[in-house]
Protein backbone atom coordinates (compact mmCIF):
# COMPACT_ATOMS: atom_id res chain seq x y z
CA UNK A 1 0.00 0.00 0.00
CA UNK A 2 0.94 3.54 -0.01
CA UNK A 3 1.83 6.20 2.58
CA UNK A 4 -0.51 8.69 3.15
CA UNK A 5 0.89 12.38 3.33
CA UNK A 6 -1.12 15.70 4.42
CA UNK A 7 0.36 18.81 2.95
CA UNK A 8 2.85 19.56 0.41
CA UNK A 9 5.24 21.90 1.61
CA UNK A 10 8.76 21.84 2.39
CA UNK A 11 8.42 19.15 5.00
CA UNK A 12 5.93 17.03 3.11
CA UNK A 13 7.72 17.52 -0.21
CA UNK A 14 11.28 15.93 1.80
CA UNK A 15 9.09 12.86 3.22
CA UNK A 16 7.96 12.07 -0.13
CA UNK A 17 11.48 11.92 -1.65
CA UNK A 18 12.85 10.13 1.20
CA UNK A 19 10.11 7.63 1.25
CA UNK A 20 10.83 7.27 -2.44
CA UNK A 21 14.61 6.99 -1.52
CA UNK A 22 13.81 3.59 0.35
CA UNK A 23 11.77 2.33 -1.95
CA UNK A 24 8.56 3.15 -0.15
CA UNK A 25 4.96 4.24 -2.25
CA UNK A 26 3.30 7.40 -1.13
CA UNK A 27 1.28 10.41 -2.03
CA UNK A 28 0.49 13.81 -1.45
CA UNK A 29 -2.52 15.82 -0.94
CA UNK A 30 -2.81 19.65 -1.11
CA UNK A 31 -5.23 21.67 0.20
CA UNK A 32 -4.22 24.29 -2.70
CA UNK A 33 -5.45 24.12 -6.36
CA UNK A 34 -1.77 25.44 -7.03
CA UNK A 35 1.11 24.90 -5.43
CA UNK A 36 2.71 28.58 -6.20
CA UNK A 37 6.64 29.65 -5.12
CA UNK A 38 5.35 31.80 -2.56
CA UNK A 39 7.00 33.62 0.38
CA UNK A 40 10.42 35.16 1.04
CA UNK A 41 13.64 34.00 2.19
CA UNK A 42 14.46 30.94 4.71
CA UNK A 43 18.02 29.61 6.22
CA UNK A 44 18.08 26.04 6.09
CA UNK A 45 20.80 24.99 8.84
CA UNK A 46 23.73 22.86 7.86
CA UNK A 47 21.84 19.37 9.52
CA UNK A 48 19.21 20.06 7.49
CA UNK A 49 20.89 20.99 4.13
CA UNK A 50 22.79 17.34 4.86
CA UNK A 51 19.54 15.79 4.69
CA UNK A 52 18.92 17.62 1.46
CA UNK A 53 22.10 16.76 0.12
CA UNK A 54 21.76 13.15 0.86
CA UNK A 55 18.86 13.41 -1.17
CA UNK A 56 20.52 14.38 -4.81
CA UNK A 57 19.82 18.45 -4.13
CA UNK A 58 22.79 19.96 -3.49
CA UNK A 59 23.60 21.62 -7.14
CA UNK A 60 19.72 23.18 -7.43
CA UNK A 61 20.54 24.49 -3.89
CA UNK A 62 23.46 26.23 -4.93
CA UNK A 63 21.98 27.45 -8.04
CA UNK A 64 19.17 28.86 -6.33
CA UNK A 65 20.61 30.02 -3.18
CA UNK A 66 23.79 31.52 -0.99
CA UNK A 67 25.91 29.79 1.44
CA UNK A 68 25.19 31.62 4.37
CA UNK A 69 29.08 32.90 5.63
CA UNK A 70 28.10 34.05 8.84
CA UNK A 71 25.32 35.28 11.16
CA UNK A 72 25.73 38.83 12.73
CA UNK A 73 24.10 40.34 16.03
CA UNK A 74 24.10 44.31 16.07
CA UNK A 75 22.43 46.34 18.70
CA UNK A 76 20.08 49.09 17.33
CA UNK A 77 22.83 51.81 16.93
CA UNK A 78 24.06 48.84 14.76
CA UNK A 79 27.13 48.22 17.01
CA UNK A 80 28.45 44.59 16.94
CA UNK A 81 27.57 42.22 19.69
CA UNK A 82 28.43 39.05 18.21
CA UNK A 83 29.82 36.88 15.12
CA UNK A 84 30.03 33.68 14.70
CA UNK A 85 30.64 31.64 11.53
CA UNK A 86 28.26 29.52 9.97
CA UNK A 87 28.02 26.38 7.62
CA UNK A 88 31.33 25.40 5.61
CA UNK A 89 33.13 28.62 7.20
CA UNK A 90 32.22 26.88 10.78
CA UNK A 91 33.46 23.36 10.37
CA UNK A 92 30.41 22.06 9.79
CA UNK A 93 30.80 19.62 6.39
CA UNK A 94 27.92 20.92 5.27
CA UNK A 95 26.58 24.87 4.00
CA UNK A 96 24.12 26.77 5.50
CA UNK A 97 21.65 27.86 2.65
CA UNK A 98 19.80 31.23 2.80
CA UNK A 99 17.35 30.88 -0.10
CA UNK A 100 13.68 31.93 -1.71
CA UNK A 101 11.05 29.61 0.41
CA UNK A 102 9.61 29.35 -3.08
CA UNK A 103 12.56 28.40 -4.76
CA UNK A 104 13.08 25.40 -2.19
CA UNK A 105 9.58 24.22 -2.19
CA UNK A 106 9.33 24.00 -6.31
CA UNK A 107 12.94 22.35 -5.76
CA UNK A 108 11.53 19.58 -3.93
CA UNK A 109 8.69 19.30 -5.83
CA UNK A 110 10.00 19.75 -9.46
CA UNK A 111 12.16 16.62 -7.98
CA UNK A 112 8.87 14.85 -6.45
CA UNK A 113 7.49 14.86 -9.52
CA UNK A 114 10.20 13.64 -11.66
CA UNK A 115 11.00 10.69 -9.11
CA UNK A 116 7.62 9.97 -7.93
CA UNK A 117 5.70 10.99 -11.45
CA UNK A 118 3.26 13.93 -12.23
CA UNK A 119 0.53 11.70 -10.21
CA UNK A 120 2.31 11.94 -6.99
CA UNK A 121 0.89 15.35 -5.78
CA UNK A 122 -2.57 15.69 -6.04
CA UNK A 123 -3.61 19.10 -5.31
CA UNK A 124 -7.50 20.52 -4.52
CA UNK A 125 -7.05 18.16 -1.76
CA UNK A 126 -8.16 18.92 1.77
CA UNK A 127 -8.58 16.52 3.96
CA UNK A 128 -11.85 16.39 5.87
CA UNK A 129 -11.55 12.72 8.12
CA UNK A 130 -9.51 9.72 8.39
CA UNK A 131 -9.86 6.33 10.45
CA UNK A 132 -7.76 3.50 11.00
CA UNK A 133 -8.57 0.78 9.39
CA UNK A 134 -7.21 -2.85 10.44
CA UNK A 135 -4.18 -2.15 7.64
CA UNK A 136 -4.25 1.32 7.94
CA UNK A 137 -5.71 4.19 7.19
CA UNK A 138 -8.42 5.58 5.02
CA UNK A 139 -8.73 9.29 4.46
CA UNK A 140 -11.56 11.35 2.67
CA UNK A 141 -10.73 14.79 1.09
CA UNK A 142 -12.88 17.21 -0.47
CA UNK A 143 -12.39 20.46 -2.78
CA UNK A 144 -12.01 23.67 -0.43
CA UNK A 145 -13.27 26.33 -3.16
CA UNK A 146 -16.04 23.91 -4.41
CA UNK A 147 -16.91 21.85 -0.96
CA UNK A 148 -17.01 18.76 -3.64
CA UNK A 149 -16.19 15.37 -2.28
CA UNK A 150 -12.18 14.83 -3.89
CA UNK A 151 -12.49 11.23 -3.12
CA UNK A 152 -11.59 8.57 -0.22
CA UNK A 153 -8.14 6.93 -0.43
CA UNK A 154 -6.38 3.90 1.53
CA UNK A 155 -3.07 4.00 2.79
CA UNK A 156 -0.88 2.22 5.19
CA UNK A 157 -0.05 5.22 7.15
CA UNK A 158 -1.39 8.96 7.36
CA UNK A 159 1.66 11.30 7.89
CA UNK A 160 0.11 15.27 8.67
CA UNK A 161 2.71 17.77 7.54
CA UNK A 162 -0.37 20.36 6.70
CA UNK A 163 0.90 23.31 9.03
CA UNK A 164 0.37 25.37 11.90
CA UNK A 165 -3.51 25.02 10.76
CA UNK A 166 -3.33 21.47 10.52
CA UNK A 167 -6.93 20.02 9.77
CA UNK A 168 -5.18 16.63 11.18
CA UNK A 169 -3.92 18.18 14.62
CA UNK A 170 -7.07 19.80 14.61
CA UNK A 171 -9.01 16.42 14.79
CA UNK A 172 -7.27 15.39 17.24
CA UNK A 173 -7.17 18.30 19.65
CA UNK A 174 -10.65 19.61 18.74
CA UNK A 175 -10.15 21.91 21.78
CA UNK A 176 -6.69 23.14 21.22
CA UNK A 177 -8.47 26.31 19.25
CA UNK A 178 -6.04 29.20 16.78
CA UNK A 179 -2.58 29.33 17.33
CA UNK A 180 -1.17 31.59 19.97
CA UNK A 181 -0.15 34.69 19.43
CA UNK A 182 2.08 36.43 21.73
CA UNK A 183 1.86 40.34 20.79
CA UNK A 184 4.67 40.33 18.03
CA UNK A 185 4.47 41.17 14.51
CA UNK A 186 6.59 40.35 11.29
CA UNK A 187 6.89 42.45 8.45
CA UNK A 188 8.84 40.43 5.71
CA UNK A 189 10.07 41.33 2.27
CA UNK A 190 12.62 41.04 -0.86
CA UNK A 191 14.34 44.13 -1.72
CA UNK A 192 16.78 44.31 -4.33
CA UNK A 193 19.69 46.47 -2.98
CA UNK A 194 23.26 46.86 -2.47
CA UNK A 195 25.19 43.91 -1.01
CA UNK A 196 26.54 44.98 2.45
CA UNK A 197 29.39 43.32 4.88
CA UNK A 198 31.03 40.15 3.43
CA UNK A 199 27.90 39.46 1.00
CA UNK A 200 27.13 36.33 2.70
CA UNK A 201 26.11 37.91 6.24
CA UNK A 202 23.22 37.41 7.96
CA UNK A 203 22.49 40.36 10.52
CA UNK A 204 19.53 40.34 13.55
CA UNK A 205 19.94 43.86 15.05
CA UNK A 206 17.93 45.54 17.81
CA UNK A 207 16.43 43.57 21.03
CA UNK A 208 13.35 42.01 21.94
CA UNK A 209 10.29 44.19 21.45
CA UNK A 210 12.12 45.79 17.96
CA UNK A 211 14.35 43.94 15.96
CA UNK A 212 15.48 43.70 12.21
CA UNK A 213 16.66 40.93 10.19
CA UNK A 214 18.27 40.40 6.60
CA UNK A 215 20.57 38.44 4.91
CA UNK A 216 20.82 38.38 0.69
CA UNK A 217 19.49 35.07 -1.25
CA UNK A 218 21.01 35.42 -4.64
CA UNK A 219 24.46 34.18 -4.92
CA UNK A 220 25.01 36.31 -8.11
CA UNK A 221 24.19 40.40 -8.85
CA UNK A 222 21.08 41.53 -10.86
CA UNK A 223 21.78 43.05 -14.05
CA UNK A 224 21.50 46.48 -12.23
CA UNK A 225 24.30 45.69 -9.81
CA UNK A 226 21.86 44.94 -6.50
CA UNK A 227 21.11 41.42 -4.87
CA UNK A 228 18.10 40.30 -3.58
CA UNK A 229 18.34 40.95 0.26
CA UNK A 230 15.76 39.27 2.56
CA UNK A 231 14.37 41.27 5.29
CA UNK A 232 11.96 40.65 8.55
CA UNK A 233 10.67 43.78 10.86
CA UNK A 234 9.37 43.07 14.21
CA UNK A 235 7.53 44.47 16.89
CA UNK A 236 6.42 43.06 19.97
CA UNK A 237 3.36 45.35 20.86
CA UNK A 238 1.76 45.22 24.65
CA UNK A 239 -0.39 42.74 25.58
CA UNK A 240 -3.92 44.83 25.06
CA UNK A 241 -3.06 46.52 21.76
CA UNK A 242 -5.84 45.76 19.21
CA UNK A 243 -4.17 44.64 15.97
CA UNK A 244 -5.52 42.01 13.50
CA UNK A 245 -4.01 39.43 15.03
CA UNK A 246 -6.16 37.28 12.95
CA UNK A 247 -5.22 38.11 9.95
CA UNK A 248 -2.17 36.07 7.96
CA UNK A 249 0.03 37.16 5.25
CA UNK A 250 -1.40 40.31 4.71
CA UNK A 251 -0.21 43.07 2.62
CA UNK A 252 1.79 45.28 4.82
CA UNK A 253 0.92 48.86 5.03
CA UNK A 254 4.65 50.96 5.86
CA UNK A 255 3.24 53.68 7.75
CA UNK A 256 2.04 51.26 10.51
CA UNK A 257 6.14 50.21 10.92
CA UNK A 258 8.23 52.20 8.76
CA UNK A 259 8.59 54.56 11.56
CA UNK A 260 9.85 52.40 14.28
CA UNK A 261 12.98 51.76 11.83
CA UNK A 262 13.07 55.48 9.91
CA UNK A 263 16.77 56.11 12.00
CA UNK A 264 18.47 52.99 11.62
CA UNK A 265 21.15 53.66 9.37
CA UNK A 266 24.15 52.13 10.21
CA UNK A 267 26.81 52.95 7.50
CA UNK A 268 26.80 49.71 6.24
CA UNK A 269 22.97 49.16 5.84
CA UNK A 270 20.22 51.49 5.55
CA UNK A 271 17.44 49.59 6.86
CA UNK A 272 14.33 52.20 6.55
CA UNK A 273 15.93 52.20 2.93
CA UNK A 274 15.27 48.49 2.61
CA UNK A 275 11.75 48.30 3.74
CA UNK A 276 10.73 52.01 1.61
CA UNK A 277 11.75 50.04 -1.38
CA UNK A 278 10.43 46.91 -1.25
CA UNK A 279 8.19 46.43 -3.58
CA UNK A 280 5.60 43.83 -1.53
CA UNK A 281 6.05 43.44 1.70
CA UNK A 282 3.68 41.31 3.68
CA UNK A 283 2.36 40.99 7.45
CA UNK A 284 2.31 38.05 9.79
CA UNK A 285 1.91 37.48 13.36
CA UNK A 286 4.41 35.83 14.92
CA UNK A 287 2.81 32.35 16.11
CA UNK A 288 2.95 29.13 18.09
CA UNK A 289 1.11 26.27 19.30
CA UNK A 290 1.70 24.72 23.18
CA UNK A 291 3.75 21.15 22.94
CA UNK A 292 0.94 18.39 22.75
CA UNK A 293 2.16 15.08 24.86
CA UNK A 294 1.14 13.04 21.92
CA UNK A 295 1.82 12.96 18.05
CA UNK A 296 0.94 9.27 16.99
CA UNK A 297 -2.42 7.72 17.22
CA UNK A 298 -2.50 4.50 15.75
CA UNK A 299 -1.52 4.85 11.80
CA UNK A 300 -1.37 8.56 11.91
CA UNK A 301 1.14 11.14 13.22
CA UNK A 302 1.74 14.83 12.87
CA UNK A 303 5.29 16.40 11.54
CA UNK A 304 6.61 19.77 10.96
CA UNK A 305 4.52 22.62 12.02
CA UNK A 306 1.73 19.90 12.50
CA UNK A 307 3.65 18.83 15.54
CA UNK A 308 5.78 21.53 16.81
CA UNK A 309 4.87 24.80 15.21
CA UNK A 310 7.63 27.14 16.65
CA UNK A 311 8.78 31.39 16.68
CA UNK A 312 10.75 31.66 13.02
CA UNK A 313 14.18 32.11 15.64
CA UNK A 314 17.20 30.66 15.42
CA UNK A 315 16.35 29.95 11.20
CA UNK A 316 14.61 26.20 12.56
CA UNK A 317 10.95 25.83 11.31
CA UNK A 318 11.97 24.30 7.92
CA UNK A 319 14.62 22.82 8.94
CA UNK A 320 13.08 20.70 11.58
CA UNK A 321 10.47 19.58 9.26
CA UNK A 322 13.37 17.97 7.08
CA UNK A 323 15.13 16.40 10.11
CA UNK A 324 11.47 14.99 11.24
CA UNK A 325 10.69 14.03 7.76
CA UNK A 326 14.04 11.85 7.37
CA UNK A 327 13.72 10.43 11.09
CA UNK A 328 10.14 9.11 10.24
CA UNK A 329 11.95 7.96 6.90
CA UNK A 330 14.68 5.84 9.04
CA UNK A 331 12.43 4.66 11.34
CA UNK A 332 9.72 3.29 8.33
CA UNK A 333 12.82 1.13 7.20
CA UNK A 334 13.47 -0.36 10.54
CA UNK A 335 9.96 -1.40 11.85
CA UNK A 336 8.39 -0.80 8.19
CA UNK A 337 4.66 1.45 6.97
CA UNK A 338 3.36 0.17 11.10
CA UNK A 339 2.68 2.35 14.30
CA UNK A 340 6.02 1.27 15.82
CA UNK A 341 7.58 3.39 13.33
CA UNK A 342 5.36 6.09 14.10
CA UNK A 343 6.14 5.65 17.70
CA UNK A 344 9.62 5.20 17.52
CA UNK A 345 9.89 8.59 15.23
CA UNK A 346 7.98 10.51 17.89
CA UNK A 347 9.96 9.05 20.75
CA UNK A 348 13.27 10.95 19.38
CA UNK A 349 11.62 14.12 17.67
CA UNK A 350 8.67 15.29 20.13
CA UNK A 351 10.96 15.83 23.08
CA UNK A 352 13.96 17.59 21.03
CA UNK A 353 10.89 20.02 19.54
CA UNK A 354 9.38 20.64 22.74
CA UNK A 355 12.65 21.63 24.67
CA UNK A 356 13.13 24.29 20.87
CA UNK A 357 9.57 25.67 21.20
CA UNK A 358 10.43 26.54 24.64
CA UNK A 359 13.57 28.11 24.20
CA UNK A 360 12.70 30.25 21.44
CA UNK A 361 9.58 31.33 23.18
CA UNK A 362 13.18 32.71 25.00
CA UNK A 363 14.62 34.19 22.39
CA UNK A 364 17.14 31.32 22.20
CA UNK A 365 20.15 32.75 20.54
CA UNK A 366 19.20 36.29 20.24
CA UNK A 367 18.56 37.32 23.91
CA UNK A 368 22.00 38.60 23.49
CA UNK A 369 20.70 41.46 21.87
CA UNK A 370 18.29 42.23 24.58
CA UNK A 371 20.72 41.78 27.43
CA UNK A 372 23.01 44.44 25.42
CA UNK A 373 19.38 46.83 25.21
CA UNK A 374 19.19 46.50 28.89
CA UNK A 375 22.69 46.79 30.30
CA UNK A 376 23.33 49.61 27.46
CA UNK A 377 20.50 51.45 26.25
CA UNK A 378 22.32 54.47 25.14
CA UNK A 379 24.59 52.32 23.28
CA UNK A 380 28.37 50.96 23.72
CA UNK A 381 31.97 51.40 22.41
CA UNK A 382 33.07 47.54 22.89
CA UNK A 383 30.24 45.24 23.66
CA UNK A 384 32.79 43.20 26.27
CA UNK A 385 32.27 46.32 28.56
CA UNK A 386 28.64 44.88 28.37
CA UNK A 387 28.46 41.50 28.13
CA UNK A 388 31.59 38.81 29.34
CA UNK A 389 33.19 36.60 26.22
CA UNK A 390 32.11 34.04 28.20
CA UNK A 391 28.79 34.64 28.37
CA UNK A 392 28.27 35.10 24.73
CA UNK A 393 29.55 32.03 24.19
CA UNK A 394 27.19 30.17 26.44
CA UNK A 395 24.35 31.37 24.80
CA UNK A 396 25.24 30.40 21.39
CA UNK A 397 26.72 27.21 22.41
CA UNK A 398 23.49 25.98 24.17
CA UNK A 399 21.02 26.50 21.22
CA UNK A 400 23.36 24.72 19.11
CA UNK A 401 23.26 22.08 21.55
CA UNK A 402 18.93 22.11 22.26
CA UNK A 403 18.36 22.30 18.45
CA UNK A 404 20.76 19.84 17.56
CA UNK A 405 23.58 21.57 15.56
CA UNK A 406 26.88 21.04 17.12
CA UNK A 407 29.63 21.33 14.38
CA UNK A 408 31.94 18.26 16.47
CA UNK A 409 28.11 16.45 17.42
CA UNK A 410 26.85 16.97 13.97
CA UNK A 411 30.13 15.87 12.19
CA UNK A 412 30.46 12.91 13.96
CA UNK A 413 26.58 12.07 13.44
CA UNK A 414 26.27 9.15 10.77
CA UNK A 415 23.42 9.68 8.35
CA UNK A 416 19.61 9.75 9.22
CA UNK A 417 18.74 7.25 6.44
CA UNK A 418 21.57 5.04 5.34
CA UNK A 419 22.44 5.95 2.02
CA UNK A 420 25.82 4.80 -0.36
CA UNK A 421 25.47 7.50 -1.97
CA UNK A 422 25.72 10.70 0.47
CA UNK A 423 28.14 13.23 -0.75
CA UNK A 424 30.02 14.94 1.69
CA UNK A 425 30.75 18.78 1.82
CA UNK A 426 34.85 19.65 2.65
CA UNK A 427 35.22 23.37 1.23
CA UNK A 428 33.28 26.38 1.03
CA UNK A 429 33.30 25.22 -2.90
Amino acid sequence: MTVLIAGGGIGGLTLALSLHQIGIDCRVFESVAELKPLGVGINVLPHAVRELIELGLLDKLDAAGVRTKELSYFSKHGKPIWTEPRGIEAGYKWPQISIHRGTLHHVLLDAVKERLGEDSVLTSHHLSNFVDTPDGVSATFIDKATSKDAGTYHGTLLIAADGVHSAVREKLYPQEGPPIWNGRILWRGITEADAFLSGRTMIMAGYEILKFVCYPISNTPLPNGKHLINWVAERHLPPDYKWRREDYNRTANLDEFLPWFENWKFGWLDVAGLIRNCPHSYEYPLVDRDPVDRWTFGNVTLMGDAAHPMYPIGSNGASQAILDARVITREILNHGETPAALLAYEAERRPATTDLVMLNRRNGPEQVMQMVEERAPNGFEIVTDVLSQQELEDIANNYKRVAGFQVDALNAKPPIVPSPHAPIMSSAG
